[in-house]
């Protein structure tokens, strides 16, 4: 999917840039697989903000979409491809020949006819599903789940892949975006191909409006803040954080800490780490 440039007739849009959503068939999702979908704000059954910096933005549905791929041995045909507000990704519309339909994410190179199928008797074609242990290594792989039944928890972004680097006894070792190798069990679900709309990060918004359209709120720097509201705030004119470490307005350390657990169960199946920036 490309992106468009607009002309610069004003100041918003002189470096706004958009995707052309060539691939997109519809406008019009399907009914019976929408539901509703309150706004949180980030806040928390209390009522309490847990999460700053969101809010307002405009009103969706959310769409259902099948993450478990567990509809095994029924062919299904890929009816629409369609926007999903909720996520970067583009989700299809599949038509199974048993008459139910469902919503699955749309991978790259995935066209309105083309047919998918999920278990054991699936091609490795793109939008087929199958498990882990059953992908020929070195494949493409996206929308992979990290228990088995449990759903897909792992690449589900636009444009992300992974890969299968090779198995060791039940497990199977994937190399993710990250770049971090990482053994996933050979009975978890995995989709082939790449996610699509991968020109995604690449959207300039232009300008704030747009991201208030998504329900994304100014974000202010503490250091411009008074003392009361942040540690890094007060000062006159501008000052640096000084001779404490960069914290969250909670005292918090920030700024590159790391908070993963030392002895976090999963440490064991990392078998190589992400790369450091």
């Amino acid at each position: 999917m490309a992106l468009k440039k607009l002309k610069a007739t004003t100041n918003g849009t002189r470096h706004m840039t958009r995707l052309d959503n060539a691939e997109i068939t519809t406008h019009s999702p399907e009914r019976s697989l929408l539901v509703k979908l309150p706004k949180q704000s980030g806040r928390n059954n209390q009522g309490r903000m847990t999460v700053r910096h969101q809010g307002g933005g405009a009103k969706r549905k959310y769409r259902l979409i099948d993450f478990k791929r567990d509809k095994d041995g029924v062919e299904g045909r890929v009816k629409t491809i369609e926007y999903d507000p909720n996520r970067s990704a583009n989700i299809a519309l599949i038509n199974y020949v048993d008459g139910e339909k469902r919503y699955i994410l749309a991978p790259k190179k995935l066209s309105v006819g083309d047919k998918i199928l999920s278990g054991s008797e699936a091609d490795i074609k793109v939008g087929n599903a199958k498990l882990l242990k059953e992908i020929p290594v070195g494949t493409i792989i996206h929308n992979i789940e990290l228990s088995p039944k449990k759903g897909a928890q792992l690449v589900r972004s636009a444009g992300t892949r992974a890969q299968i680097l090779g198995r060791e006894d039940k497990y199977v070792l994937v190399k993710l975006a990250s770049g971090e190798v990482r053994k996933i069990l050979g009975t978890c679900r995995a989709t082939i191909g790449q996610v699509g709309n991968e020109d995604y990060e690449l959207v300039n918004y232009g300008k704030a409006g747009r991201n208030r359209h998504r329900g994304i709120r100014p974000t202010v720097r503490g250091s411009v803040m008074n003392p009361i509201d942040h540690p890094h705030g007060g000062g006159e004119g501008r000052q640096p954080i000084g001779l404490k470490s960069p914290v969250s307005p909670w005292g918090k350390p920030t700024l590159g800490l790391k908070t993963r657990r030392k002895k976090k169960s999963s440490n064991r199946l990392i078998v190589r780490r992400k790369k450091k920036k």
